[in-house]
C-alpha cells in the first residue's frame, strides 16, 4: 500500500508494550501522509477494545502521528473548545492495515486553556514492571513527555493555535 494518500481511510492499532493488541479506531480519514508525520481525521468511529467492547467516539478528532516523537495526540472538537489528548507511544508505523503505536500508558490531557494534567501515572509503574520495560525505553519515554509538554507550553505542532481548525477544514472537505 505505501503511504495512504489524501481522502483515504484507515484504521489506527494501539498495542501494548508485550504486543497484546490494545484499541482499533475502524475509520480515519488520511488529511495528511508523509513520512515524518500523519494526520487524520474521524467523528463518530467505532473503537474496538481488546475485550471485543465497542463505543463510538463522540465529537470530531484531528489525529496526529510523527515519526520521530514518541507521542502520538488527538484534537477534540467539542462546544467549549479544543481538547486535547495526548499519549506517550512508540512512533507510528504504517502497513496496508492501519496505522499502528505502542501505547505507553502516560497520558497527557490538555484543556482549552491550556492546562493539562498527566494521566495514568500509576498504571504505567504497574506495566512498567509487569511488562519489563527496558530503562533505555524508560529514559526515552520520560524525555519524550518533557519534549510534549514543551509543545504544550510553546504551542508547537499540533498546538498551534490554528492547526486544528485548519485540519478540520480539510476534513469536511473530504467527508461530504
Amino acid at each position: 500500500m505505501g503511504f495512504p494518500k489524501e481522502g483515504d481511510t484507515i484504521q489506527i492499532h494501539s498495542y501494548k508494550h508485550n504486543g497484546q493488541l490494545h484499541r482499533i479506531w475502524n475509520e480515519t480519514t488520511i488529511l495528511r501522509a508523509t513520512k515524518l508525520s500523519i494526520i487524520g481525521a474521524n467523528d463518530r468511529t467505532t473503537v474496538t477494545e481488546s475485550d471485543g467492547r465497542t463505543w463510538v467516539t463522540r465529537e470530531p478528532a484531528i489525529c496526529y502521528f510523527h515519526a520521530n516523537q514518541w507521542f502520538n495526540v488527538i484534537g477534540m472538537l467539542r462546544d467549549d473548545g479544543v481538547y486535547y489528548y495526548c499519549n506517550i507511544s512508540s512512533p507510528f508505523a504504517l502497513d496496508d492495515e492501519a496505522i499502528k503505536y505502542i501505547d505507553y500508558d502516560l497520558d497527557v490531557k490538555v484543556f482549552p486553556d491550556m492546562t493539562y494534567n498527566i494521566l495514568d501515572e500509576d498504571e504505567y509503574a504497574d506495566h512498567k514492571v509487569a511488562m519489563n520495560y527496558p530503562k533505555v525505553i524508560d529514559g526515552i519515554l520520560k524525555a519524550h513527555l518533557n519534549t510534549l509538554l514543551h509543545w504544550i507550553h510553546q504551542r508547537k505542532g499540533p498546538f498551534a493555535p490554528e492547526f486544528i481548525d485548519m485540519w478540520y477544514e480539510r476534513y469536511l472537505y473530504y467527508s461530504k
